[in-house]
């Protein structure tokens, strides 16, 4: 059964607690984010006030997760983590407000796919801290206000779309996460390697960079990969050679694309002459789920100018055509 709230312990992987920063300071990347969090969060902190409510949105593995963390540090308070799935019912978000204690970090994960009714539970709870029950039976129910103490929502998802008006009117802070630049994930890539005591060489990391979609998560699970074939080889060090040896046999190509960017390219361009198309048509005929293909396929090729976007569908771009070496004809 899953897990609906849990406790940060100390006892976690402490290598995935190393590699993930504990501070801003630590954080690399969203700069505008990360000096605005600074602002609010002093500014909390002088007031002696909990942070106010928190939206974190933006493409998977970007670091939604590793900031609500972080706000928690900063802001010297505990953390509990929830699943927007996995709260079901109003007994569900009962016993999770109930535990929080004065000026709790409260870290709800895939927000938008909470059900309406318990997002309207929480509206009370977000802006007076009380929260509404209806309890009792058979004809002899009575509505119970228990109230909360002051604590911070911290909100992540991928899909700010999906949140209602006025629950997202509710967040007085509201953060987009935007793609990582090549240097700013060689950085990272350069602290995981001190992490797990591996060396890279400078243009090692960059190469990694370079194929990481943008996106830290997946540059911390392709070092982790490419440190396998360089202990195997006896490396004391991560070559270039090494990198580029392990990412083509992990099917990564040089822009970062695997396999099932290149199914969905090929699919657009040989099967439907380039589009437009709609996502849910590539989906099918690619045998990929359709939330696979809008959540983490189409933002990067959208991103790194592979496909674009039309009223009509998915259409895909020169710089696809010239990638698969398939001639272009100008529509």
């Amino acid at each position: 059964m899953e897990r609906i709230i849990t406790n940060e312990e100390l006892s976690e992987d402490e290598t995935n607690l190393n590699i993930r920063p504990q501070t801003l300071s630590e954080y690399v990347g969203q700069s505008e984010n990360k000096e605005n969090l600074e602002t609010f969060i002093k500014a909390a902190l002088i007031r002696e006030e909990s942070l106010d409510h928190v939206l974190l949105y933006g493409p998977p593995g970007l670091g939604k997760t590793t900031l609500a963390h972080i706000i928690a540090n900063e802001m010297h308070a505990n953390i509990k983590t929830a699943s927007g799935p996995a709260i079901e019912k109003a007994g569900d978000l009962a016993a999770i407000l109930s535990t929080l204690e004065p000026n709790d970090v409260l870290f709800i994960d895939e927000i938008h796919r909470m059900p309406r009714f318990i997002e309207e539970m929480l509206y009370p709870a977000m802006e007076d801290f009380t929260i509404d029950l209806v309890v009792g039976g058979d004809g002899n129910t009575r509505s119970v206000s228990i109230n909360l103490p002051k604590f911070t929502l911290v909100g992540a998802t991928t899909k700010a779309g999906d949140i209602s008006s006025p629950l997202r009117d509710r967040f007085g802070i509201v953060l987009k996460l935007n793609y990582y630049t090549d240097e700013e994930l060689t950085d990272i890539i350069k602290r995981t390697s001190l992490v797990y005591d591996m060396p890279i060489k400078n243009d090692a990391a960059l190469e990694l960079a370079r194929r990481s979609r943008k996106t830290p998560r997946i540059a911390n699970r392709l070092f982790k990969r490419v440190r396998d074939f360089a202990l195997v080889n006896g490396d004391s060090c991560i070559n270039l050679e090494t990198t580029k040896n392990a990412l083509n046999k992990l099917n990564v190509d040089e822009y970062g694309l695997d396999p099932i960017d290149l199914e969905y390219l090929n699919a657009l361009i040989n099967k439907y002459n380039g589009g437009p198309v709609g996502a849910n048509t590539i989906a099918t005929s690619i045998g990929e789920e359709l939330g696979t293909i809008e959540d983490i396929v189409e933002p990067f090729l959208l991103q790194t100018g592979f496909i674009k976007r039309t009223p009509r569908g998915r259409v895909a771009t020169k710089l696809a055509y010239d990638h698969l070496h398939i001639p272009y004809i100008e529509k």
